[in-house]
C-alpha cells in the first residue's frame, strides 16, 4: 500500500516528466503540456490522494491559470467552466435525488423485500430476487454503488445469515452465491440502461463532443438490451452452475421478508408519489424526443416535482454531499477531455495508433477497438478514470480508420462495456469493495470469477458488434 505522501506525489511526478520529455513530432507544445496535467489528474483518480472532483478541478483551474487550452484569458474561463453547462451533468445530478427519493420513501427496501417474499423459496430464487430487485432501481438508480451497495446489499446481506451462512462459517452454504449475483447483476444492468450508471452519462457526453453524434436513452436500450436482457436472465443460472449455493432450499428467507415487510406497514402515500413520478421520469427519457422534450428537462422537471410533492426536501436537494460531488467531478472531466481534442492532442494520437491497425479491415478494427476497451480496465479501479483516460482515443481511432456508418454503433459498443466491465476486479466498480468486504468471496475466487463472466460479458458485446456494426 502506498503512503499518502506517495500518492500525493506520484501524480504530480508523471506531470512534470511527460512535461519535460521531448516534444513528439506533429505534437505542440501547450498540447503536450496539457496531456502531462491530464495524465496527472487520471494517476490522482486511481489512487485517490484527495477527493476525485477536487482532482478535476484542480486540473481545470491549472490548465486555465497556465493559458494552455484557450488563446486569451476569456477563452480559458470558458473552457474551464464548460463541463457545468453540460446538460449530461444536471442530468447525473437530477438522477441522484431520485435515487434518494427512492431511499427516503421506502419504495426501493419494499421493492426488495416483495421480490425476496415472492421469488425466495430456493437459493436459485434468492438470486433472481437479488437481481429482479437491482434491475427494477437500475432506470432509476445512476450510482450503481447507491443502488447495489446502498440498498440492495444491506437487505440481501440478511438473508445467508438466516441460514448461519457466515464470511468465517460455511460461506459457500448461500453467502457466496447472493453476493457474487448481486455484483454480476449490477454490472449488466449499469450497461442495460444509459441511467443506471453514471458513467454511462458521462462518455455519451463525450461521445457527442467527439464525433458530433448523439446517443439517446431509447437508442441506447433498444439496441444493448438485445445482449443485456438474455445476459441479465442467465446470470443467477450461470453463477448457479459455475458457483453453486452448498445450500438449495431456503424457505425462511419469504418468511424473513414478509416479517420486515410486514414491519413497514401498508404502502405509503410518499412511496406511490415516487412510483408515479418514477414512471413519469422514465417515460419522458424514452419518448420525450418525439414531443420535443429534453432528457435533461425532463430529469429537473421531475426533481422538482419530487421537492414540491414533499418526497424529499430542499434541503436533501443542497445537502446532498454525493450529488454535488460527482456534479463537480464530471463537469471538471468532461472539460479535461474536451481540452484534449481542444489542443490537438487528439487528433495527433489517433493519427498515431491507427497507422498501427491501417490495412486491416473495417468489422476486425472495431473487434480489435472493444475488446482493448474493454480488457484495458483491468489497468483502472474507477470507470470514470476509464472514460476520460481511453474513450475520446479510442473514438479518435474509429473515426480515423472507419467507414461514417460504422461510428455510431462502435460508439454504442464502447459506452455498453462500462458497467460490464465493472465485473473483472474486486475494485472495477464502486459496490464490488462493498461485496467483496463482506468477505464470502475470497480475492482469488473473484479474479477466477471476473475473469469467467468478464469473458461471457465481453464474448456477448462482440456478438452485438457483429450483428449491429
Amino acid at each position: 500500500m502506498l503512503s499518502q505522501n506517495m500518492k500525493i506525489a506520484l501524480p504530480i511526478l508523471v506531470a512534470i516528466i511527460i512535461a519535460i520529455l521531448p516534444t513528439p513530432e506533429g505534437l505542440a507544445l501547450n498540447a503536450q503540456y496539457f496531456f502531462a496535467i491530464f495524465l496527472g489528474v487520471i494517476v490522482a483518480l486511481i489512487l485517490e490522494p484527495i477527493p476525485a472532483a477536487l482532482v478535476g478541478l484542480v486540473g481545470v483551474s491549472l490548465s486555465a491559470t497556465l493559458g494552455l487550452v484557450g488563446e486569451t484569458a476569456k477563452a480559458n474561463r470558458d473552457w474551464a467552466l464548460s463541463g457545468f453547462s453540460n446538460g449530461v451533468i444536471w442530468l447525473i445530478f437530477a438522477a441522484f435525488m431520485f435515487a434518494l427519493g427512492y431511499r427516503k420513501s421506502g419504495l426501493g427496501k419494499r421493492i426488495a423485500l416483495l421480490l425476496i417474499k415472492y421469488l425466495g423459496k430456493t437459493s436459485l430464487g434468492l438470486g433472481y430476487a437479488v437481481a429482479f430487485a437491482d434491475g427494477i432501481l437500475s432506470p432509476f438508480m445512476p450510482s450503481n454503488t447507491a443502488r447495489s451497495a446502498g440498498t440492495i446489499f444491506p437487505i440481501a446481506i440478511n438473508i445467508p445469515q438466516m441460514f448461519n451462512s457466515t464470511p468465517e462459517n460455511e460461506p459457500k452454504k448461500l453467502g457466496s452465491y447472493i453476493s457474487w449475483v448481486a455484483i454480476s447483476a449490477t454490472c449488466v444492468t449499469s450497461s442495460m440502461f444509459l441511467t443506471a450508471l453514471a458513467p454511462n452519462l458521462l462518455a455519451v457526453s463525450l461521445v457527442e463532443k467527439s464525433t458530433g453524434i448523439a446517443i439517446a436513452w431509447g437508442q441506447w436500450f433498444s439496441t444493448l438490451s438485445l445482449i443485456m436482457i438474455p445476459l441479465f436472465l442467465l446470470v443467477p443460472l450461470i453463477t448457479y452452475l459455475v458457483y453453486p449455493p452448498e445450500q438449495k432450499k431456503s424457505p425462511e428467507a419469504p418468511l424473513w421478508a414478509a416479517k420486515e415487510l410486514e414491519n413497514m406497514g401498508k404502502i405509503t402515500s410518499k412511496e406511490l408519489t415516487m412510483l408515479g413520478l418514477g414512471i413519469l421520469a422514465l417515460a419522458l427519457w424514452i419518448f420525450g424526443k418525439q414531443i420535443g422534450i429534453n432528457g435533461t428537462v425532463a430529469a429537473l422537471t421531475v426533481l422538482c416535482l419530487l421537492v414540491l410533492t414533499n418526497v424529499i426536501s430542499w434541503e436533501d436537494v443542497i445537502t446532498n454531499k454525493a450529488a454535488i460531488n460527482v456534479f463537480i467531478w464530471f463537469a471538471t472531466l468532461v472539460a479535461m477531455a474536451s481540452g484534449l481534442k481542444i489542443v490537438g492532442y487528439l487528433t495527433w494520437a489517433a493519427g498515431l495508433i491507427s497507422t498501427w491497425l491501417t490495412g486491416l479491415e473495417p468489422i476486425t478494427i472495431s473487434i480489435v477497438l472493444l475488446v482493448l476497451f474493454f480488457l484495458f480496465h483491468y489497468l483502472f479501479a474507477s470507470v470514470t478514470a476509464h472514460v476520460v483516460a481511453l474513450l475520446p482515443l479510442f473514438l479518435g481511432i474509429a473515426v480515423n480508420l472507419l467507414p461514417i456508418d460504422m461510428i455510431q454503433p462502435l460508439a454504442l459498443l464502447l459506452v455498453g462495456s462500462l458497467g460490464l466491465m465493472g465485473i473483472i476486479t474486486p475494485y472495477a466498480t464502486g459496490p464490488s469493495p462493498i461485496w467483496y468486504g463482506a468477505g464470502y468471496i475470497t480475492q482469488a475466487t473473484w479474479w477466477k470469477l471476473g475473469f469467467i463472466f468478464g469473458m461471457i460479458y465481453l464474448g456477448s458485446l462482440v456478438l452485438l458488434g457483429f450483428i449491429i456494426l
